[in-house]
């Protein structure tokens, strides 16, 4: 990375030099982000993964600016118009859209009014009336009078076109007046005459109009769909004098009849070129804004969706709750493998309650159940109620799962591969009990956009979105880590330094060979060289393998230090791990040395005290209210308890154990301000609410978590 673009990025994140240099050497290395900022804080000075990502995300925009600017480089100088000055300015910028400004007079275009009538020769008359230094502009017109020209007037028409056209084409202006309308600018919608039934979800904004910097980005989105699917007209403008006075102050230098043409001439530059130009780049600014802090929303939400507490290896009953077809009951191993099937009709149309009660009964003793797992969705509570009413010989809890995405993992590769001989009710009922067991590994399995967390995700940038949600599945992955001898394809796949092919090794091997004793094991398996060693062994977990620290995020290259840590305690390593008052008398000085400091050590110390710790947390059960069971049964009024299902920037969405999930607006969360719900509230939090508004008709529900004991 050059020096230019170096102090660009360092001063933008935020991030010294040195460490800035470091971090880049070791992605440019082939390291993965997990790994660098795991197992290299040293060499980076201790930056976070947000930072490296940014900083992988910053390396790649400088290679993708680079190569556009050989190639405007190319096309300028192809052209014969390159200058030293010009060179200079396009190689020292940092800014893409400046970089287009550069490029746009050179930039081949379509036949303009301005190129018609520099094939009639009127170039020189512009340059002329642009320099400002004479009085007459007919008197020079009449000198380009010809078979392609018959008038004056022409000629100064075609002259204002050129001018028209190099104004709007020079590279201050535009970054002049593209500031003034990011700043000063407003957007306004219209709903399309004729179609005001059709666009009824728009109604807000059938005749709308607010400044853009002060437009909520959730309002941008919707007005852009609406536009989007022509039910409504937004437009982005800036009074008009005042962006003639920004182009004025830059082009008009006399007070002379010349001045009067390049005064008319930028009149037409506005309207006809700058202003809808604007328009598009300010709308295309405020948009990518608002598709930034729904990605960031969406992954939030993501993160936290995956890092949910997992049940653990229990044998599990997983439910897919149905009326008229049935509930897909399935019983789980220990370790997710499907035992048994079946379905049972305890509600309306067939009401076979005691046949439903007594093969439940059957199937929890025979399969040793644990918990059992309920989808929360249709016939949700109803089956809840029954699975409660009923008594088994011992403890049992239940637990409502949201079953988001099950639908599309049943009918997807993934789940034909993994049950090819079961139809999709038994694997959603599968992906169902799994998600109890470990939300993590199941979830990792779907699309992020069809969980259900995101706002406005189908209208975002989608390659900005798959990037943003990709990190956050690589990131809770590896911070979670894996077990060798039980993970799924797809999960290995998001281990640092693995992927599909080396996953599909791995499983093979693991088939072929039994369960991995050591992670140096994996040094035997097909393709999966020392570089991808290196990347993913400290993620890989082997629980009761043959050394107790591949049960640990301690990387097998410090495996010397832990033993040397062990010698200087007169202790074996055995016995350092989980003791903590021994680890407390580990000195960090007597360590430390140019591959291993004091970041390393000290974490290294902090996994030992809990090897293999799962920083998921707990589980916790949770039950709704008993008195409602529809909207029909809602009181204005009335508190409830529920779960938070997501997340947006204007409010979160509460299941209350209803089929229609209720909405907290933002000013409704907390009685002091806050500048996003996220700062207040969690996925999947437990919080009380009161029902506020309630609107049958459109299956709405406004709640509230104000003064709420």
């Amino acid at each position: 990375m050059k020096n230019y673009y170096l102090d660009f990025v360092s001063q933008k994140l935020n991030i010294p030099i040195k460490n800035l240099n470091s971090a880049i050497s070791l992605l440019e290395d082939g390291n993965s982000v997990p790994f660098i900022s795991r197992y290299r804080k040293e060499k980076t000075g201790n930056l976070d993964e947000l930072a490296l990502f940014e900083i992988e995300a910053s390396l790649k925009r400088y290679y993708e600016l680079e190569e556009r600017k050989d190639t405007i480089l190319r096309t300028i100088e192809d052209q014969g118009l390159l200058t030293d000055e010009l060179r200079q300015s396009i190689e020292n910028e940092v800014e893409p859209t400046k970089l287009e400004d550069l490029y746009l007079p050179f930039r081949p275009k379509r036949r303009t009014k301005a190129i018609i009538a520099r094939e009639k020769g009127l170039e020189p008359l512009a340059q002329m009336i642009l320099a400002q230094k004479n009085d007459d502009p007919e008197f020079l017109a009449k000198a380009y009078i010809n078979k392609d020209v018959l008038t004056t007037e022409e000629a100064l028409s075609g002259a204002r076109d050129i001018i028209a056209e190099t104004i709007s084409e020079n590279a201050a202006v535009r970054d002049n007046l593209r500031q003034h309308f990011i700043r000063k600018a407003f957007i306004s919608s219209q709903v399309v005459k004729g179609k005001e039934e059709e666009a009824a979800t728009y109604r807000d904004y059938f005749d709308f109009s607010e400044q853009i910097k002060k437009c909520k980005p959730h309002r941008l989105m919707a007005m852009m769909r609406g536009d989007k699917d022509g039910l409504l007209r937004v437009r982005v403008t800036v009074e008009t004098e005042e962006m003639e006075d920004i182009v004025a102050k830059r082009f008009v230098k006399s007070r002379n009849k010349a001045a009067e043409q390049v005064t008319i001439a930028l009149k037409d530059s506005c309207k006809r070129l700058l202003a809808p130009s604007m328009e598009t780049e300010t709308l295309n600014y405020y948009k990518e804004l608002a598709d930034d802090e729904a990605i960031k929303v969406f992954a939030s939400n993501l993160r936290q969706l995956l890092m949910m507490p997992p049940a653990g290896e229990k044998r599990i009953m997983g439910i897919d709750p149905g009326f008229r077809t049935g509930c897909k009951v399935v019983c789980l191993d220990e370790h997710g493998n499907l035992l048994h099937h079946e379905t049972i009709y305890p509600h309306p149309p067939k009401s076979e309650e005691i046949a439903a009660a007594r093969k439940m009964h059957t199937l929890i003793e025979a399969y040793n159940v644990e918990l059992i797992a309920i989808g929360n969705g249709t016939a949700s509570r109803e089956t809840e109620r029954f699975i409660s009413s009923l008594r088994f010989r011992r403890d049992i809890k239940v637990y409502v799962v949201d079953e988001s995405g099950a639908s599309i993992y049943s009918a997807s590769k993934i789940a034909r591969d993994e049950f090819p001989d079961y139809d999709v009710t038994v694997r959603g009922a599968v992906s169902i009990g799994r998600r109890l067991s470990d939300p993590l590994a199941e979830l990792i399995k779907i699309d992020p956009k069809s969980i259900g967390v995101g706002q406005y995700q189908h209208d975002v940038n989608q390659t900005k979105l798959k990037t943003e949600l990709d990190q956050v599945v690589v990131s809770s992955v590896n911070k979670v880590g894996v077990n060798l001898n039980t993970a799924s394809i797809q999960l290995l796949s998001y281990v640092s330094g693995l992927g599909p092919a080396l996953a599909q090794n791995i499983v093979q091997y693991r088939k072929e060979n039994g369960a991995f004793k050591e992670r140096t094991e994996l040094n035997d398996v097909p393709r999966l060289g020392a570089k991808a060693f290196q990347q993913c062994a400290g993620f890989l977990r082997i629980p009761g393998g043959l050394n107790p620290l591949d049960n640990s995020a301690v990387h097998p290259e410090n495996y010397d230090t832990v033993h040397l840590m062990a010698e200087k305690l007169d202790t074996t390593v055995s016995e350092l791990i989980g003791n903590s008052a021994l680890l407390k008398k580990v000195n960090i000085a007597e360590l430390v040395d140019e591959e291993c400091g004091e970041y390393t050590l000290n974490d290294i110390i902090e996994e030992l005290k809990k090897p293999g710790r799962d920083p998921r947390g707990k589980i916790t059960s949770f039950q709704f209210d008993d008195r409602i069971s529809s909207i029909d049964q809602l009181s204005e009024g009335m508190i409830l308890t529920g779960i938070v299902t997501n997340i947006t920037n204007f409010g979160v969405f509460v299941d209350i154990g209803i089929k229609q999930n209720g909405l907290v607006h933002i000013s409704q969360i907390s009685n002091t301000y806050i500048k996003s719900p996220a700062d207040v509230v969690k996925l999947h939090q437990t919080v009380k609410v009161k029902v506020l508004l309630i609107d049958r008709d459109r299956e709405r529900i406004q709640l509230t978590m104000k003064n709420v004991e």
